[in-house]
């Protein structure tokens, strides 16, 4: 068996945090997989080293031909994250039957199969944030992103195979090398731009007299204990199954704005905004994951609290952003 490391979306956000620990860790033998021929540049790989950058699309054709060479560990970060996308037959191919190819491919030779689902798949939050698969099939996610993830949670579940994979259902994620996901960039990513050119910063309202504007709750999630709790379960192939990764601690965006601020050495200014009417009855007032079913796994790290990994964030990369980009 090779060592190499398969990372696909690698040139994204989460991804590419993924390759610069793998580094850390020494392993350079890493295949990056993600758009390369619509978009030969990415800021998000300057500075990593990998062994070669390969287009999703042709990556995916070797693999249903079965021309792939050997793989220790497939980490599958790429899908479409967009949670106002409404390519329906887009999503399900990019999220459901992308994910389902490379998944079979995987069990087929032995590799250790890690993928991205989504805290997307819990919807509104009214039927709780339990990852035991006795829940999953009752989950009903907001929009089309979120329940192209739940697509494939099911067919895994149906199918029998998590006690082979592992899927992580990721919280709101927030860190360095995500400048380029524009529209679903983090709070944080955005409010700096906008602390630092206006001095304020916009929140949504709310729109359920239960929160008050600006205490609709998420539970962030540093980007580094994302990729922590990736790298465990690949480094574990003896735990399986579908996981919250979380806090489990819900935060207001109140909290966060605050932490930006204090980050900037700014005093707190904020400006609450109409919400989009696009996305008001798609809106998640509450997060927070329920993190029992990985601490009983085996991973016992703390998650870093959005004081400190805001702080890091603003004054070790928004201040001073890569302005080298890599091509692949």
């Amino acid at each position: 068996m090779s060592d190499r490391v398969v990372v696909t979306g690698g040139a994204g956000f989460i991804g590419s945090n993924i390759i610069e620990a793998l580094n850390l860790r020494g392993i350079t033998d890493i295949i990056v997989v993600d758009k390369f021929k619509d978009q030969p540049e990415h800021q998000t790989l300057n500075g990593l080293e990998f062994e070669s950058c390969v287009d999703l699309n042709d990556f995916r054709r070797d693999i249903l031909a079965n021309k792939m060479d050997p793989v220790k560990i497939f980490i599958h970060m790429g899908a479409c994250s967009s949670t106002t996308e409404t390519d329906e037959e887009y999503l399900k191919d990019n999220n459901f039957a992308y994910t389902r190819d490379m998944c079979e491919w995987c069990i087929a030779h032995g590799t250790r199969f890690v993928y991205a689902s989504s805290a997307a798949t819990y919807g509104d939050g009214s039927l709780g944030y339990s990852d035991d698969d006795k829940v999953t099939p009752t989950l009903k996610p907001l929009n089309l992103y979120g329940e192209s993830k739940q697509m494939f949670d099911m067919w895994a579940l149906e199918n029998g195979l998590l006690d082979r994979i592992a899927g992580i259902k990721f919280f709101n994620v927030y860190g360095p090398r995500e400048d380029h996901k524009e529209d679903m960039r983090s709070l944080v990513n955005k409010a700096y731009g906008q602390v630092k050119d206006t001095g304020e910063m916009c929140l949504f309202k709310s729109y359920q007299p239960e929160y008050e504007h600006g205490k609709q709750e998420r539970d962030f999630v540093y980007v580094r204990d994302a990729v922590n709790v990736t790298l465990y379960f690949a480094d574990h192939p003896e735990v399986s199954g579908i996981f919250n990764c979380g806090t489990g601690t819900a935060r207001t965006w109140i909290d966060l704005a605050n932490a930006v601020f204090a980050a900037m050495g700014k005093e707190s200014n904020i400006k609450f905004v109409d919400m989009p009417e696009s996305i008001k009855d798609k809106y998640q007032y509450h997060t927070m994951a329920e993190v029992s079913k990985l601490q009983n796994s085996g991973y016992t790290q703390p998650f870093t609290s959005i004081e400190d990994g805001v702080r890091e964030y603003v004054q070790s990369y928004l201040i001073h952003k890569r302005a080298l980009v890599s091509k692949c």
